[in-house]
């Protein structure tokens, strides 16, 4: 073989390999056509071979054509296995629901809404004063909601303007529960004394929406029922609860008041936190926000539930998240807690 032959085979054997990886039609024959032209039986060095009987000028220049030659084959296999290494990756994807718009890893972090915030601490608090968490439906029978907690049939609270009333086709008529309560019921109709427990849960009213006051809120009721239990221990406990959420500073009033299901009963106020008491739109122009309600345990309420009111007493009381996290946190509108503003949940 001349030099120019060599060059000539060269040249043949660039263009029909070329022709062959690009009408290529998987990973598998471009692989074949690797061993065909690069392999140690291929057409490269069965073309090498012939370089032994050349002079050594012919040699010089024949040596780097066979180097390019290579050079060549192996970028266009290279640039074929990629391709098909592409497409089986894309195939992959087009099997997957996978949104490649969404943003990459690291995803940035959420935040937890602040009503899941102030649930976390209240809990936490009465969960250190020994209560335990219960749980109600909420869609309730009036029994529950009403009856067993001396609430009277003509109670205001059991009218359709103030409660949302549930057609679920029984003949028992049905609510969405108007307060935790009814876990209370519940609760003390399958266990015996002692008990102390909280209940965390949302609760429906039949309210319009303002500053204040949302038809769909989130309340926390607890119960304390053994022997001897006095409105100073109710006292005491809900004082420990408000300095724990609010501070030893936090300024706390107990005023009398009018439950159903309690008696003695009474109003737990704290201090606006936003005017210092000395009256906002938020209190009223008060200068206190009402934070709970609260007394001892109505005797009827223990007897409805089959405790004897002879031998325990207790107290309950019941509280509304919102507000009380409003106080934490200085949000001056209820309303907040419900747009799921970003701007917002991204402080908590």
């Amino acid at each position: 073989m001349t030099i120019t032959e060599f060059k000539t085979a060269c040249s043949a054997i660039e263009q029909e390999y070329k022709a062959k990886i690009a009408a290529a039609a998987d990973l598998a024959a471009v692989e074949e056509l690797r061993v065909a032209a690069l392999g140690r039986k291929g057409a490269l060095t069965d073309l090498l071979k012939g370089l032994k009987d050349f002079s050594m000028e012919d040699k010089k220049v024949a040596g780097p054509l066979g180097n390019a030659l290579k050079g060549a084959l192996s970028a266009a296999l290279e640039e074929k296995t990629a391709f098909f290494a592409a497409k089986q990756i894309n195939d992959e994807l087009n099997k997957t629901c996978l949104d490649l718009t969404l943003p990459a890893f690291p995803a940035p972090q959420g935040h937890r809404h602040p009503l899941s915030v102030a649930m976390d601490r209240m809990t936490t608090i009465l969960a250190h004063l020994g209560f335990e968490w219960a749980e109600g439906p909420w869609v309730e029978d009036e029994k529950h909601n009403f009856d067993m907690l001396n609430i009277p049939k003509h109670h205001p609270a059991r009218d359709a303007q103030d409660t949302f009333f549930a057609d679920t086709g029984s003949p028992i008529s049905m609510v969405l529960r108007t307060h935790t309560s009814n876990v209370q019921s519940r609760f003390m109709e399958k266990h015996r004394p002692p008990l102390r427990i909280m209940a965390p849960g949302r609760v429906f009213r039949n309210d319009s929406l303002d500053a204040t006051h949302s038809p769909v809120f989130h309340q926390i009721e607890g119960l304390y029922v053994d022997k001897n239990v006095s409105m100073a221990d109710l006292k005491q406990d809900l004082t420990a609860f408000m300095k724990g959420l609010f501070g030893n500073k936090a300024e706390i009033r107990f005023r009398p008041s009018f439950f159903p299901f309690t008696e003695p009963s009474a109003e737990v106020d704290v201090k606006c936190v936003f005017c210092q008491g000395k009256g906002c739109p938020v209190c009223k122009g008060s200068g206190w926000i009402e934070m709970l309600g609260s007394g001892v345990v109505h005797p009827n309420v223990l007897k409805n539930c089959g405790i004897d009111p002879n031998e325990y007493s207790g107290y309950a009381f019941g509280m509304g998240v919102e507000r009380l996290a409003m106080m934490m946190m200085n949000i001056n509108d209820i309303r907040t807690f419900y747009e799921n503003d970003v701007r917002v949940l991204s402080q908590f």
